[in-house]
């Protein structure tokens, strides 16, 4: 089975605690095997997804199984469908406006997050 490839920012302290739990979901279920890679530890990663580091610190990225890259709000929707006891969740963020809303409002929060930790100096 090939592998879902998760693009992380640990040096986020709200992101690095949303990817432990999840990651604990996941290995609990035992269902899809993750890659799971911290851009902030290897920020030469991010070259694999033919984006600059910034934009791969400030959301999460993901590769699917057929190697398409899926940002956000899908990114979290692809996760949630490997996961036992959270695919109902994807289907949810999957309907065309809740996945509007989920994404605009994504999209917000990760801009805010990402600013506040600039300011905070943790990269």
């Amino acid at each position: 089975m090939a592998k879902l490839k998760v693009f992380y920012n640990s040096a986020c302290p709200v992101c690095d605690a949303g990817i432990a739990a999840q990651r604990k979901r996941m290995q609990a279920g035992g269902d899809c095997p993750v890659e799971w890679v911290d851009v902030h530890r290897q920020p030469q990663t991010a070259e694999e997804l033919n984006q600059a580091l910034e934009p791969v610190r400030e959301r999460l990225h993901l590769r699917d199984e057929q190697g398409q890259v899926l940002v956000g709000v899908d990114a979290f929707a692809a996760l949630f469908a490997h996961t036992r006891g959270q695919r109902w969740l994807a289907r949810l963020l999957r309907l065309p406006g809740l996945h509007w809303l989920a994404q605009r409002a994504y999209n917000l929060f990760a801009r805010a997050l990402y600013r506040w930790n600039r300011w905070r100096r943790h990269w």
